[in-house]
């Protein structure tokens, strides 16, 4: 770990890891509904139409996250594709290398908490946790929410630590970062970070009852610099939509999140801890003893820290009423942070009998997943592959050795083999099955089937309404329902309309209905994993007059 620490090597080893994680199925992995595909198919739009103030998709005015990821993906296209172009992965580039950024930054900012060793430590499990490898492969806003965090997080623990003289106090350029990331993060994500920060810092002023050393960060000064990072889109979105963005956003985003469960997304107080042991996978293997280890040392201030980013902010996202998994990844430096101090102390608590029984039941988890890399290409693919065999067993080695050298007591060995586990699982998963995964990709197969047939005119969908076609087959998709498909038809032979199967009833009685004798030209069968039910898709057109 000496050698490890050293120079700039932590920095070129985090690089690689993140390199081997987030690389693989960037390009293979279809774009993803529905969010990524939104995001993806609005950015295309602004790059079509020259407008990047507004942010639409098709012709509907998506209210639901501020411009950043937008603008990031737009020169991220500009760059290395074409709006032409049906490559997902341009969009993606932003989320992998900001996956990337909060890793490096966590090392940076750890080191000032708890040394080189436990920061490089926590940085590469952060970079191994599921659920940061899956957003870095998504086109969305929350792992460049992620690296705001990160940001924003550890220039204020760096103020803190500095008021405790457990490090030297920072200067301007640390407040300015504070400001910064504060300030893009709203462009991005709204008042997440904010309200994440905000959260930290009244825990540490009521524990400690003392609010001076927030003097550093210049509030006055930095109010003015985030405001005028934010607030020129905001102005301008505003004048654009006559404020109907920011009251859509207010009315249809954020008040029903807080609310109810948005979207069926909802679950009970707790769930987020239950599906810690995943969304943190392999890292979670440290998890509940590293915690119970940190709350013992909660009196040292860089151990106060974490748990004052970690504790406020998970009990909000556990009251909100719509969950979704990612949502508590804006903790998960300081959660990794607080494992890898925990191992590089020898905590105790990581040899007790609570603790070997949770590396146990941890185990399990590497098996299912071993499992599952056999078992979906049999119900999702085109059958059993050869491939899953090794790699399944890749995963399930790994995994168990881990559990082994947990249980042995050898912490600082089952830390770096968690992040051999996540090597080894994630790029398996990520390039070599899911993409395999045919059945799952309905938009991929009914693209491919249009590309087959020249049509003329925009393809009409009835039924299926999935925004990764739209994305697929162009902005100038009409998603409709089985009578106007039918009305499509009778334009003539060249043009083409999709059909699933809860509109076919309909589409072939407006067919009748019209004296058209509809003719089926392809058909895609598949699974909607949005609406959780199988789909089936006829492409339609007629026969050309002798």
């Amino acid at each position: 770990m000496e050698r490890l620490t050293g120079g700039y090597r932590p920095y070129l080893l985090l690089s690689l890891l993140c390199l081997f994680l987030y690389l693989p199925g960037l390009a293979s992995v279809p774009p993803l509904d529905r969010d990524e595909s939104r995001f993806v198919q609005a950015t295309r739009q602004m790059l079509e139409t020259g407008d990047f103030i507004r942010i639409q998709f098709q012709h509907d005015m998506r209210a639901k996250k501020p411009v950043g990821a937008y603008w990031l993906q737009a020169a991220s296209v500009r760059l290395f594709s074409d709006t032409a172009s049906h490559a997902v992965w341009p969009y993606r580039l932003p989320s992998a290398l900001s996956a990337w950024a909060a890793v490096l930054m966590t090392f940076a900012f750890g080191r000032h908490l708890f040394g080189r060793q436990p920061a490089l430590l926590g940085a590469a499990l952060l970079a191994s946790c599921l659920i940061l490898v899956t957003e870095a492969h998504q086109a969305k806003t929350d792992a460049l929410m992620l690296a705001c965090a990160v940001a924003a997080q550890g220039a204020l623990g760096r103020f803190y630590l500095g008021a405790k003289g457990s490090a030297a106090l920072p200067g301007i350029g640390v407040a300015l970062v504070f400001w910064v990331a504060i300030g893009l993060s709203i462009l991005v994500k709204g008042p997440v970070v904010p309200t994440i920060t905000l959260l930290t810092i009244l825990a540490l002023v009521i524990a400690d009852k003392q609010a001076v050393w927030l003097v550093g960060l210049r509030p006055i000064t930095g109010v003015v610099v985030a405001a005028s990072i934010a607030a020129p889109w905001f102005v301008a979105i505003s004048q654009a939509t006559g404020g109907a963005f920011v009251g859509e956003a207010v009315k249809s985003d954020l008040l029903p999140k807080l609310l109810g469960a948005q979207e069926s997304h909802g679950g009970w107080p707790g769930t987020y801890l239950a599906l810690a042991a995943v969304t943190m996978w392999p890292a979670s293997l440290l998890l509940w003893p590293s915690l119970i280890a940190a709350w013992r040392l909660r009196l040292r201030p860089e151990v106060r820290y974490c748990l004052a980013w970690v504790v406020p902010a998970w009990v909000m996202f556990e009251i909100v009423p719509t969950k979704l998994p990612h949502y508590v990844l804006p903790t998960f430096p300081a959660l990794c942070l607080l494992m890898a101090a925990a191992v590089i102390g020898g905590a105790p608590i990581l040899n007790s009998r609570g603790a070997k029984l949770w590396y146990g039941l941890w185990s399990l988890i590497a098996l299912v997943l071993a499992a599952t890399v056999v078992i979906a290409p049999l119900k999702y693919g085109e059958g059993f592959a050869w491939m899953s065999i090794p790699s399944a067993l890749a995963i399930a080695g790994t995994g168990l050795l881990t559990t082994v050298l947990a249980l042995r007591g050898r912490m600082r060995g089952a830390a770096m083999a968690l992040v051999v586990t996540a090597a080894t699982a994630f790029p398996v998963v990520f390039e070599g099955v899911l993409p395999q995964l045919d059945s799952l990709f309905v938009s991929r197969a009914a693209a491919a089937l249009v590309a087959e047939r020249p049509h003329r005119g925009p393809v009409v969908v009835a039924g299926y309404a999935e925004p990764s076609l739209v994305f697929l087959l162009g902005t100038d998709t009409v998603l409709t329902d089985g009578a106007n498909a039918a009305v499509n038809l009778t334009k003539g032979p060249a043009y083409l309309s999709l059909v699933a199967d809860r509109e076919e009833r309909d589409f072939l009685a407006a067919a009748a209905a019209n004296n058209i004798r509809p003719v089926v030209v392809g058909m895609v069968k598949g699974f909607n994993y949005s609406r959780g039910k199988p789909v089936t898709l006829t492409a339609y057109a007629v026969e050309a007059t002798p």
